[in-house]
């Protein structure tokens, strides 16, 4: 596997600009799949929020890449009110898997994995919110990123040659292939891939039909 290197970030940022024309969701997605397939834990563990394995009647599963637009559009415009709504107060699941698209999303997902885990998602949450800045130049921009969270040259350059953390990431990616996954993001909802616009009121509208 290659490894991902301040070089490579830096040549794959490119190829940013046009993940624009990706799919807003995976319309070929699977029909539903074998719920209890798709809530095993990779080997990395999943990081989730809201209520507790098994406490809930419904669990989300997002399989998204840290540069892809459209995922950063959905955590701006529906993620906030998803969250206030249903997650905060534990009603729901949500279980957030990385499907990196190129070597600076991968990168990303490796910090925000090599932070505390505490910081896993605030890293997600800024890698998205400026997507436009960093994404521009990966290299330097992840680095800004990672020093923010405290992360230093050293441990940043660490986290990057890490071989076996950037294979569990794959895995993860991996899963989401077996499971339907061809674009980004992809929600499935209870094992039901979730597809259409992603509105607030459409996902709003399928948690209430399952709680």
């Amino acid at each position: 596997m290659k490894m991902i290197t301040r070089r490579s970030i830096l040549l794959a940022g490119a190829a940013v600009a046009g993940l624009g024309l990706a799919p807003a969701l995976a319309q070929e997605a699977a029909a539903k799949v074998d719920l209890a397939e798709l809530l095993k834990p990779p080997s990395l563990g999943d990081m989730a929020l809201g209520a507790d394995e098994g406490a809930t009647k419904v669990t989300i599963v997002e399989y998204a890449s840290a540069t892809c637009p459209h995922c950063a559009a959905f955590h701006k415009d529906v993620w906030p009110k998803l969250k206030a709504d249903y997650i905060d107060n534990k009603k729901i699941r949500f279980i957030f898997r990385e499907f990196p698209l190129n070597d600076p999303a991968l990168a990303a997902f490796m910090i925000a994995r090599a932070a505390p885990k505490e910081s896993y998602f605030p890293l997600i949450d800024v890698f998205f919110d400026t997507l436009e800045t960093w994404a521009k130049d990966p290299g330097p921009g992840l680095l800004n990123i990672a020093k923010q969270a405290g992360f230093s040259q050293e441990k940043f350059d660490a986290t990057l040659r890490d071989e076996k953390l950037a294979k569990g990431i794959m895995e993860i990616r991996d899963g989401g292939v077996k499971f339907g996954v061809k674009g980004t993001p992809t929600f499935f909802i209870n094992g039901a891939p979730f597809e259409g616009e992603v509105t607030y009121d459409a996902m709003k509208a399928e948690i209430d039909k399952q709680l």
